[in-house]
């Protein structure tokens, strides 16, 4: 972590250089002379972290340069608000106080110039030491490695769940295909791969239809010459042959041509235990003959890429998936209650023994280690101590190793900007489900996302995490029409170990009440996560280094008057779902602050101060009771996302859903904003729109229809455009759209909410729309014969935007996923032609009371997933579920169907 830490640093000292052209010449020297000695240090840090185990002296040397670390980012910050002080008063006010910002400047660079011996005599004790020559022990790293090789062994009686998944991996192993085939198992550490393959590598059957065999561990640490020394063993053993005994003396080049001869006319089986990057497949692949006899390779992997990538060789994939909840419940009181009759939990025991599986989430690794902590434990005393106890049993329990030692190296392999972007991650309540979008922003927020040439940081920060979803240290719970990631979540043992290592790191604190305040020193965090409170939050005024706060509380929580002071260096303020009705004046003193999270609080109105929010880039104020934004908001120049509506209870039947901001201020001044969502059209509002060129997002409510030729003006110029919703003030008014010649080009989702009279004109060259939401059109005009033929269409919502009783889906909607048709009052039939919507997954029919029947052609959509029916007739739901009717032979063929009756919000 430390290096982590250091690149972190080295980043904020290298953008600071480069961009604040105010640096004192004095500062300028230091920082660059810190990073000259920060950078030479970095490939020491990194060797030293890869050793897993250090000694005292190494720990201490390399904690020493985390918290170097971090007082150069302090330094920095602090430096960078006098400058921003200095700036921000009048030419009278800067006369008088210019002596003493002089003083802070030199009392800063004098600071560095210490920081800078500091590191210099760090790196002079490190060598004197020898501390780099020093070696710990590796019997910890080896540990789950032991633990690894064990599963070859276990009895078949030992082995809970993974029936169907055994069979089919049976099935693909002897499934007749000459050719070679690699056979991939993905899953997170602890997940069962190796228990999973071995069960199916030692059945009597598989074994008997190879020649020969070979299970290589293969792990983080390998060299190619010796695995392929490993297999020419593994596979002369597997035939009680004679090994050879010059192995050691082989080349690479000679010890393939071992392998190939002796495979060239076998039928062989072989697994790769634990891959972690795709090179290994390239390197030995060469060794394994494809000899037409039907020979296979397994592998189990950590990482989706892994396991995805097979070059030019035929291959499946076998994602494994957390243990059903009776399976780990079985598999619990197996190694818990071995000593009572039939395994069974004590009924004393069970709220403590259901909970501790229940954390589990499935993970049989978790599962088993837990359960034979408990097994020797008997008082109820002991057991909901360990269940309230679980980050110090982790951490401390020589039974509980196994669990965190195999989940640790997968944090390991992390790179450095992954590490501090998976720890965030920890600092959510558990079992959250985390917004893609919103963590994305809060780590650009942080710093911690890198600077890559032509590539924007957002773009950057989706690829960390599709990197930690891919590497399973972040679970997907729901996707969008893309398949993207929508929502995230952590297991809830993986994220108790980042939270320890967060802790020791000092990277960063969650105060749950189960300790006191004091107890846990959060007052060296960086972050903290306040996840229960008595109301008052000013217990936590001593924390004075951090950069990130998060409030998750159910009760009603309030800032002093003096505690956001407190705070000056603070990057990130979150405060979603918080019951905080005020913010007091001092917001303005984070000069800092570069996110500021509002969302779903009752808060009315903003504090005036937060127009000294220099470095603010996001400000998220939707769903809250503010009605207007305040004048100030005009002196935010960095702002780049401003997403605010007013907030009020969503009703899909209703025509209003949203309802914008007023903007009594010239909101074309905020030159960097590209997020703008919503604000109301009100006096010369939509005419400033026409300059706002470098706008990508963009709701306007309270439209009239006077509104059309400036707002469709305005819109024809912003050519950056990919999101767009308009709304008009009421059910009655017609949303005139026609004036727009050609929409932006790049537009990939549209909102229109209103009455239109005709369908846009425009619709058909919509070519890069992916998501289209038509609310309470009305139309007479049948919106899809405009809609069928766009190319890249992945979702459409229709809510009462046609008046006639039929639709008809006659061709096109080539990637349509997901079709919502909600409130259509005289609808009675609906034509799906064979051909139209073959991608479709997900149809939700509502309020569609006069349709008795389902889509004609609905049997043709086979890759339907889900049929949701809700305030429909009875006579339609009655014909679905009546398991003689033609309609519910129909739908057989659909996974998920539900049908009933409910005033329906957006599921």
């Amino acid at each position: 972590m430390a290096s982590a830490a250091v690149d972190h640093v080295i980043g904020l000292i290298v953008s600071t250089v480069q961009n604040e052209a105010t640096l004192s010449v004095g500062i300028n020297d230091e920082l660059d002379e810190i990073k000259r000695e920060l950078v030479s240090m970095k490939s020491f840090l990194h060797d030293a972290e890869r050793k897993r185990v250090m000694s005292e002296v190494m720990k201490t040397w390399v904690a020493d340069v985390r918290d170097i670390a971090d007082q150069i980012e302090d330094l920095i910050d602090e430096y960078m608000y006098y400058v921003y002080r200095q700036q921000h008063f009048t030419k009278l006010h800067r006369i008088f106080r210019t002596p003493k910002t002089r003083l802070e400047t030199r009392q800063i660079a004098s600071k560095l110039q210490q920081i800078n011996k500091t590191i210099k005599g760090m790196d002079e004790r490190r060598q004197r030491y020898g501390i780099d020559r020093i070696e710990g022990t590796n019997d910890h790293y080896n540990f789950p490695l032991y633990q690894r090789d064990l599963a070859l062994f276990m009895k078949e009686d030992d082995v809970v769940g993974f029936v169907d998944e055994s069979r089919l991996l049976k099935t693909w192993l002897m499934d007749k295909e000459e050719h070679r085939t690699l056979i991939s198992t993905v899953g997170m550490g602890g997940s069962g791969k190796t228990t999973l393959v071995a069960k199916t590598y030692n059945d009597e059957t598989v074994k008997s239809y190879f020649e020969c065999c070979a299970w290589i561990t293969v792990s983080q640490t390998y060299t190619r010459d010796d695995l392929l020394r490993s297999l020419i063993k593994e596979f002369h053993q597997s035939r009680k042959e004679e090994v050879p005994n010059d192995l050691g003396t082989k080349d690479f080049k000679d010890l393939v041509g071992i392998l190939i001869g002796y495979l060239e006319q076998k039928k062989y089986l072989v697994v790769l235990d634990d891959v972690w990057d795709t090179n290994l497949w390239e390197a030995i692949k060469v060794s394994l003959p494809n000899n037409q006899f039907g020979s296979r390779i397994m592998l189990t992997t950590r990482k989706e890429d892994v396991g995805s990538y097979s070059s030019d060789v035929r291959s499946h994939i076998l994602t494994i998936k957390p243990l059903k909840e009776k399976e780990a419940w079985d598999l619990f009181c197996m190694k818990a209650f071995s000593s009572c009759p039939g395994n069974s939990c004590p009924k004393e025991l069970e709220p403590w023994a259901l909970e501790l599986v229940r954390k589990c989430k499935g993970l049989p690794l978790a599962v088993v280690a837990l359960g034979g902590l408990l097994s020797s434990k008997k008082s109820i005393t002991e057991w909901s101590s360990v269940c309230d106890n679980l980050n110090w049993q982790l951490n401390n329990n020589q039974m509980l190793e196994v669990v965190k030692s195999i989940l640790l190296l997968s944090f390991s392999d992390l790179p450095s900007p992954l590490k501090h972007c998976f720890l965030y991650c920890c600092l959510f309540p558990e079992d959250y489900e985390i917004r893609r979008k919103r963590l994305i922003k809060l780590w650009i927020a942080e710093g911690f996302v890198q600077q890559v040439d032509r590539t924007a940081p957002k773009e950057v920060a989706e690829s960390y995490l599709m990197e930690l979803i891919l590497r399973s240290m972040l679970q997907v719970v729901r996707r969008n029409e893309f398949g993207r990631p929508k929502r995230c979540k952590m297991h809830d043992l993986l994220r108790e170990i980042g939270l320890s290592i967060s802790e020791k790191e000092k990277f960063g604190v969650v105060y749950d009440g189960k300790v006191e305040i004091g107890e846990c020193e959060s007052h060296q965090a960086r972050r903290l996560s306040i996840q229960t409170t008595k109301g008052d939050l000013q217990s936590y005024s001593s924390i004075t280094r951090l950069r990130s706060l998060f409030v998750f509380v159910n009760g009603s929580v309030s800032f002093s008057n003096t505690l956001l002071s407190k705070f000056k260096l603070l990057r990130t303020l979150d405060l979603e779902n918080a019951a905080i009705d005020v913010l007091p004046e001092e917001l303005g003193t984070l000069f800092n602050l570069r996110y500021l999270n509002l969302r779903g609080t009752p808060m009315a109105e903003l504090p005036k101060s937060i127009g000294e929010l220099r470095n603010l880039e996001l400000l998220d104020i939707s769903e809250t009771n503010i009605k207007e934004l305040p004048s100030e908001v005009a002196k935010l120049q960095n702002l780049r996302h401003l997403n605010m509506w007013s907030k009020f209870i969503a009703d899909i039947h209703n025509f209003e859903l949203v309802r914008g901001m007023q903007v009594p201020f010239e909101i074309s001044k905020l030159k960097k904003l590209q997020v703008m969502a919503n604000i109301e059209a009100e006096g010369n509002i939509i005419k400033q729109l026409r300059s706002m060129t470098q706008v990508s997002r963009m709701g306007i409510s309270n439209l009239k229809e006077a509104d059309e030729q400036n707002m469709c003006s305005s819109i024809q110029n912003l050519k950056l455009l990919h999101h767009l919703c308009l709304m008009v003030n009421n059910e009655t008014e017609f949303l005139r759209v026609d004036a727009l010649r050609t929409p932006p080009p790049q537009l990939q989702k549209l909102f229109l909410f209103g009455k239109l009279e005709n369908v846009p004109h425009w619709f058909c060259s919509l070519q890069n729309l992916t998501y289209l939401w038509l609310h309470w059109s009305r139309l007479k005009d049948d919106p899809l014969p405009h809609i069928a033929a766009l190319p890249n269409l992945r979702k459409v919502i229709l809510v009462n935007s046609f008046v006639e009783e039929n639709l008809h889906f006659c061709s096109g909607f080539a990637k349509l996923k997901i079709l919502w048709l909600l409130v259509f009052p005289q609808l009675t039939g609906i034509t799906i032609q064979k051909g139209v919507m073959p991608d479709i997954q997900e149809l939700w029919i509502d309020s569609c009371l006069m349709l008795n029947a389902v889509p004609y052609g609905i049997e043709s959509l086979t890759n339907l997933q889900s049929l949701l029916l809700t305030n429909c007739s009875a006579s339609l739901i009655g014909r679905v579920n009546d398991v003689e009717s033609k309609d519910r032979s129909k739908v057989l063929h659909i996974p998920n169907i539900k049908c009933f009756k409910r005033r329906g919000e957006l599921p």
